[in-house]
């Protein structure tokens, strides 16, 4: 049975060291200090990021700013780093905390600072179904640079994130809001069919000038090592 919170934090630190000299494995400790293997994990990570000071019971929550809480969630939902990588970098204090607040984001939450202040998320807007696929194809012609795009439509973040993951899931079918407001595809006349794929044929130009400038970069800093 979990002794939650009756370790002091020199207990901790002790308990810690023994399970870094090896004698016994994570499961034999946690059976021995009657605590879980999931606790033991999180005092181990909480001791490298902050010291004896991570070890300490604490009586209340550890203060974040919404702009930090911001910054994580969306290098969160860019897919370059691991949760892990994200908690240790802004010093957060459990996945659960991340999990949290990237919830609180897709969900058009705000993010504020602990105990109240500024909120950290762009407000969303309304769209139409045009607009939409408009700012999909934008983003991928952009390497999917989220905030980038959020600011040249001034959308959310969240709101250009969920649009490109649902067009590459069910394509443009799958960006309309279902609240009738939007032409439905078959209901598109020709001109507006001409203007979709006129932005799609640009986007995918744009996208491969992109690489082509990238690949010439590359060759060049390849032969300049030769």
């Amino acid at each position: 049975m979990s002794q939650k919170n009756t370790y002091k934090a020199i207990d901790k630190f002790a308990i810690l060291e023994e399970l870094k000299s090896g004698r016994a494995g994570r499961a034999g400790v946690a059976s021995k200090y009657k605590i879980s293997v999931n606790t033991l994990v999180k005092w181990r990570r909480r001791y490298e990021l902050y010291g004896m000071e991570g070890l300490e019971i604490r009586s209340c929550n550890k203060s974040y700013t919404a702009e930090l809480k911001l910054q994580a969630v969306q290098d969160y939902l860019s897919g370059h780093y691991s949760q892990y990588e994200i908690i240790d970098k802004y010093k957060i204090s459990s996945r659960t905390q991340l999990k949290s607040w990237v919830d609180k984001y897709n969900g058009h939450s705000s993010l504020k600072s602990y105990g109240g202040g500024t909120q950290a998320m762009t407000k969303g807007r309304t769209t139409t179904w045009q607009e939409r696929i408009d700012i999909v194809l934008y983003c991928l012609a952009h390497n999917q640079e989220y905030q980038k795009t959020a600011d040249h439509y001034k959308v959310s973040y969240q709101q250009a994130y969920q649009w490109v993951k649902k067009y590459e899931d069910g394509g443009e079918d799958a960006l309309q809001d279902g609240r009738g407001r939007n032409k439905a595809p078959e209901e598109l006349n020709e001109a507006d069919r001409q203007k979709i794929a006129m932005k799609k044929l640009a986007y995918e130009n744009e996208r491969l000038r992109a690489e082509n400038a990238l690949l010439k970069k590359l060759q060049e800093l390849e032969r300049r090592r030769r």
